[in-house]
């Protein structure tokens, strides 16, 4: 069997290295001007560097631009898209079709990677997408296991999925956190700013559930209270042939990831050794139990439950 990829988000070039070293195929990357949700922020020398760092490992850099793009950034988009491509970033990943239009004013291709986050639910959409040069569907996470092999199926491109991590439950341009305090009278707290600012959303009814909520440059951005660990029942994508299981590395700390890289390489590897003889190891998931938040429960996500839209 062709092994599918193994990708995880990075925020760092050391980040990137530590988590290629522990067994990535593949890293995420970006610009916050031009992507969202990213662990960091990598100017185009330091794209430049990563993707010369990967290749030298044999992996490969997906370059993330699928922000929500306002009428200020498209004149520089051409541009950036470009350098994009002179660098060798493996592929783009995108969700506004103003990043195509920008790669043909610059007269640049390279693969594509769809991701409108929570719309890309069905083949028949993929499948248009492909037929303007997207070569991968980033899925929904709200599709359950059903759902995810029926597109599998019936499209005409690589399908990503995310195994491991946790999601984006809402995501608004504005900077609710910071216009919060103004209009409680607070004064500007800097720390609003960033990732790393320790701020939850709880329920009334459901205390014992923190939601992350952290502002940057596109807004603020509300995370589930769970994670996804897909781990213990790995084989059943393996099984139908999914692509590229992504690790997302988003409020987590180096140490944490690596270990999550680790566990899945090993699962990957021993089910393309002999899929008819493949064994889950409770090992590879106490690791990440061990290491796991406080409070973040691990779960299948989305993929035994009935979703409606």
């Amino acid at each position: 069997m062709t092994k599918p990829e193994l990708l995880v988000t990075a925020g760092t070039l050391e980040e990137m290295e530590r988590l290629i070293d522990a067994g990535a195929d593949a890293v995420q990357l970006g610009e916050q001007r031009y992507g969202m949700r990213l662990p960091g922020d990598f100017d185009l020398p330091m794209l430049e560097q990563a993707v010369r760092l990967a290749h030298s490992k044999q992996a490969k850099v997906y370059v993330v631009a699928n922000n929500i793009m306002n009428n200020d950034v498209l004149p520089e988009l051409p541009a950036y898209v470009k350098e994009v491509a002179r660098i060798g970033a493996d592929a783009l990943v995108f969700g506004d079709p103003a990043v195509l239009m920008a790669l043909k004013q610059a007269g640049v291709e390279m693969p594509l990677h769809w991701n409108p986050e929570m719309t890309a639910t069905n083949y028949v959409t993929a499948n248009y997408w492909a037929g303007k040069g997207a070569t991968r569907v980033i899925l929904a996470r709200e599709l359950n296991l059903e759902e995810v092999l029926a597109v599998k199926q019936n499209v005409k491109m690589e399908v990503q999925v995310q195994v491991h991590g946790m999601t984006n439950i809402f995501h608004s341009k504005r900077e609710m956190v910071s216009n919060y305090r103004k209009h409680q009278g607070l004064a500007p707290n800097p720390s609003d700013h960033g990732k790393d600012q320790g701020l939850f959303l709880i329920e009334v009814e459901r205390q014992e559930e923190k939601y992350p909520v952290y502002e940057d440059c596109n807004g603020t951005h509300i995370m589930s209270s769970d994670d996804i660990c897909m781990l213990e029942d790995l084989h059943e994508l393996l099984a139908a042939g999914i692509d590229s299981f992504k690790i997302e590395g988003l409020l987590k700390p180096l140490e944490y990831n690596v270990t999550a890289v680790r566990a899945y390489r090993q699962a990957i590897d021993a089910y393309a050794a002999d899929p008819s003889a493949y064994e889950f190891n409770p090992e590879w998931l106490e690791a990440i139990e061990k290491i796991q938040p406080a409070g973040r429960e691990l779960s299948f996500g989305f993929f035994y439950k009935e979703q409606v839209y």
